[in-house]
């Protein structure tokens, strides 16, 4: 259903990684994500459910979604900025993140917004040379 939805771009989708290396460990390399979504439309909408794509880089291929981020469904008026993080655990860095929220108007149509893929890289120090 939600792939037929028409894709907007109102929604700026700004992203910042870190690697946590505390929460790490050989086989499960975890990464904060820290998302600022920004209305620059003029309606206001809120975001219903989320898709992404986690990819390691031994190919393996994630499916993620569900309704929401963090538990909410953040209401946003035109102008007004939502930030939140969440984690993703990996098997294998470097990975790829990438996906969709979906969004409702006040009229009740629904939209996509595009989230554009990311890294989830270790830092120079952490990696290890084959």
């Amino acid at each position: 259903m939600s792939a037929s939805l028409p894709i907007r771009n109102v929604i700026h989708v700004e992203v910042e990684v870190v690697y946590a290396q505390a929460h790490s460990r050989p086989g499960q390399q975890v990464f904060v994500y820290f998302i600022t979504l920004e209305n620059r439309g003029y309606e206001t909408v809120q975001l219903l459910r989320r898709e992404w794509f986690i990819q390691d880089a031994q190919g393996g291929l994630a499916h993620v979604e569900g309704e929401g981020v963090v538990g909410e469904k953040p209401i946003l008026e035109p102008g007004q900025l939502y930030k939140y993080n969440s984690f993703c655990p990996i098997a294998q860095p470097p990975g790829l993140m990438w996906g969709f929220y979906t969004f409702q108007n006040m009229l009740g149509e629904l939209f996509r917004v595009e989230i554009p893929a990311f890294a989830l890289r270790l830092p120079d120090a952490h990696r290890t040379l084959n």
